[in-house]
């Protein structure tokens, strides 16, 4: 084809669609130093993108969380969305140990994304899922970090059974109402909390429920440690029954069952225990202490006799759950007769009530 002198033939040619990309990022906790990594990661990543030319950010992704809990990964789980909705092309991170240290996880992640047509780049190991020795690779390096996780995991459960037995008290602090740290990490007593402790110890004594102690702690607009206007009758008990608050420390109280979830249940014989003496100043004197365990012990006894159902503790009056019925051995109960039509209090057994005199012959 002849061209004029003035004229110049341009080729057709198909510019490259631009890939969409996102950025995902991943440190365990918000610490100075792991937010620095973090900020650090983003922005190579970042320059990364910016130096492809038919990439493009669409998106970044930052976890602050543990690798291992999966539920509390939102960004990941956007993520995820993301490309379900083919917002997402590619997915480029760090390394697989910030992707994630469950294999299964990993790769379950990896094998749906492919499915999506969406690809993974970890820059660290120089992997492409979409290559055919990517999976394989993946494979090999996350199954490395799960055992790196694990061997953290294993070291610093180490690390705290040292710690036991030298008697080195650890404490989360910050959900224990009436202590604090001082800078070298010692408990010390918050006077106003303390004054709370003793108040809880002093009204159970005097025969108020756990309820009923929540109860008057919300009505004077008292929070919780957790900082909660409400009261439950298990933290009242728990209060109750800490011996931390005698000055003493049993340690290792709850145990990590599972390296991965993080999953921490009541150690019930998983590992050994260790009780530590005045390890720290005492807000509770330790004969008051015995004698709440001893009334915690008794309001959950209280039958209505020999092989018979128990008996829910009531605080309501003065005599409940503490009279008992000479024929039967059931707890008595407030209640009132109709006389010439006016009402009289009296106190009955609760088995004369309920099955009559056949089972009770006391009247009252």
């Amino acid at each position: 084809m002849n061209l004029k002198d003035n004229v110049y033939y341009n080729p057709a040619r198909r510019q490259p669609k631009q890939k969409q990309v996102a950025i995902y990022s991943r440190v365990s906790s918000n610490t100075k130093d792991q937010l620095r990594s973090l900020a650090n990661q983003v922005s190579a990543l970042t320059q990364k993108v910016s130096l492809v030319e038919d990439w493009r950010l669409v998106d970044i992704y930052i976890d602050v969380a543990s690798a291992e809990a999966k539920s509390k990964r939102e960004e990941y789980n956007r993520l995820i969305y993301g490309s379900r909705n083919k917002k997402i092309t590619i997915v480029i991170t760090k390394s697989v140990s910030r992707f994630g240290r469950d294999t299964i996880e990993a790769l379950e992640t990896v094998r749906l994304l492919k499915e999506l047509k969406v690809r993974i780049i970890f820059e660290k190991e120089n992997i492409n899922t979409m290559d055919a020795k990517g999976e394989v690779l993946l494979t090999i390096m996350a199954s490395l970090a799960q055992q790196e996780s694990q061997s953290l995991s294993q070291n610093v459960k180490l690390g705290l059974q040292y710690r036991y037995q030298q008697g080195k008290v650890q404490v989360n602090h910050k959900r224990f109402m009436g202590y604090t740290k001082d800078e070298d990490g010692n408990l010390i007593i918050v006077s106003e909390e303390a004054e709370i402790i003793k108040r809880i110890y002093r009204e159970y004594l005097e025969g108020q429920s756990l309820v009923g102690i929540g109860r008057g702690l919300e009505k004077d607009g008292i929070l919780t440690a957790a900082g909660k206007p409400r009261w439950r009758p298990e933290s009242v008990k728990k209060i109750l029954q800490n011996e931390k608050y005698i000055g003493d420390a049993l340690l290792q109280k709850t145990v990590t069952v599972d390296f991965l979830t993080k999953k921490r249940v009541k150690n019930e014989g998983h590992l050994p225990q260790y009780y530590v003496e005045n390890s720290h100043e005492a807000i509770i004197p330790k004969e008051l202490f015995l004698q709440v365990q001893e009334e915690i012990h008794r309001r959950s006894n209280i039958y209505t006799g020999e092989g018979k159902n128990k008996r829910i503790y009531s605080s309501k009056y003065a005599l409940s759950a503490i009279t008992f019925c000479g024929d039967c051995g059931d707890i008595y109960r407030r209640t009132y007769w109709n006389i010439h039509g006016r009402k009289e209090f009296v106190w009955r057994c609760v088995t004369r009530i309920e099955q009559g005199p056949e089972v009770c012959k006391k009247r009252r």
